[in-house]
């Protein structure tokens, strides 16, 4: 699959972001299932999340 034809992204890293299978992503739901089984405080999440400039409040990409 080309990273051009869906008017999703320009590039690969751009394509990955999309479908939040980037680094980034993976990471977060990493945390985010840490904080929901309470081995990680919630605050370490909020931080990373910012850190890695991810945004949670989009519509689900399946729904797209």
């Amino acid at each position: 699959m080309g990273t051009d034809g869906f008017g999703r992204s320009d590039t690969r890293e751009a394509l990955r972001r999309f479908f939040e299978i980037d680094g980034a992503a993976i990471a977060l739901a990493a945390l985010s299932s840490l904080v929901r089984e309470g081995e990680l405080d919630g605050k370490v999440y909020a931080k990373a999340e910012k850190n890695f400039a991810v945004s949670t409040d989009r519509p689900d990409i399946a729904s797209l």
